[in-house]
């Protein structure tokens, strides 16, 4: 199916790996125009730049600094003129476990400053320049977390981080986009655990692998593939026109609850590197 993606411009950040890097092929398929955003990683959104067979910007900010957050959208402005989607995926998950009773300031201010603050600069900024180049459409995918919906222990700065982003800010651009594109369109994606650079090292080790599918009907991880999929039908007008507001979660079926014990999980099934 065609979802008359070709020719629109979106705008990627985190997209040197994992989640972004696929979502990058993906539109690359559909024919979008790309801004493929790092922070670090220049080596690798060059080699995927070079792999895409579309128009691609690359561009490199820290998001969490709101002046190179306003300075790369100038940029993008001067290169290219209006950005029609946003694909807010950038993003940390601090490795180590830590209980809030003993976390330091200086960790949760850092995920607060990376998962929270950066999304709020890039998301005002675009939403900023729809308004500069007008038109009725305008679309933000905002990737946010399983954590979001059931908290995660020893990771409460993350939960906290993607709770916000994914059900306050979401829940609110829905109402405030349309008053700079009529038909403009906010939604939040839910990954559960999924192979990629992020989470690797947790999932190197097999007991890792099942204590994390303990709550997960499928008893499989997600790959990139399966949340870029979702991100791009988002990200479609044509499919996804009337979708507005909407939380949805990828995570193989994932509950609250513990479903299985270890012994019944298959890992030949269950891990596709």
């Amino acid at each position: 199916m065609d979802l008359e993606l070709a020719g629109k411009t979106v705008l990627i950040t985190g997209a040197s790996g994992g989640i972004g890097a696929t979502t990058a092929r993906f539109m690359a398929k559909e024919k979008a125009e790309l801004i493929l955003h790092y922070y670090q990683n220049e080596q690798r959104v060059t080699e995927l730049a070079e792999e895409l067979e579309t128009n691609t910007l690359i561009v490199q900010a820290d998001l969490s600094n709101e002046q190179q957050v306003m300075g790369m959208y100038q940029e993008i402005a001067d290169k290219i003129g209006r950005i029609d989607i946003l694909i807010c995926n950038a993003g940390i998950w601090p490795e180590e476990y830590t209980e809030i009773k003993d976390m330091s300031f200086e960790r949760w201010r850092k995920t607060i400053e990376v998962d929270l603050n950066s999304v709020f600069f890039s998301i005002r900024s675009f939403i900023k320049q729809l308004e500069t180049f007008p038109e009725e459409y305008g679309n933000i995918v905002i990737v946010g977390s399983t954590a979001a919906i059931f908290g995660e222990a020893g990771h409460g700065d993350y939960a906290s981080t993607k709770a916000a982003i994914t059900y306050g800010l979401t829940k609110t651009l829905k109402n405030e986009i349309i008053s700079v594109a009529r038909l403009g369109r906010v939604n939040a994606i839910c990954p559960g655990w999924t192979v990629s650079p992020m989470t690797e090292k947790f999932l190197d080790d097999d007991s890792g692998i099942k204590w994390t599918l303990q709550t997960v009907p499928l008893r499989k991880l997600g790959q990139t593939e399966d949340i870029a999929n979702i991100i791009t039908i988002l990200a479609s007008d044509k499919v996804s026109g009337h979708v507005s507001g909407e939380i949805i979660t990828i995570a193989g079926g994932m509950e609250g609850r513990t479903l299985f014990d270890p012994g019944e999980i298959d890992i030949s099934k269950a891990y596709k590197k």
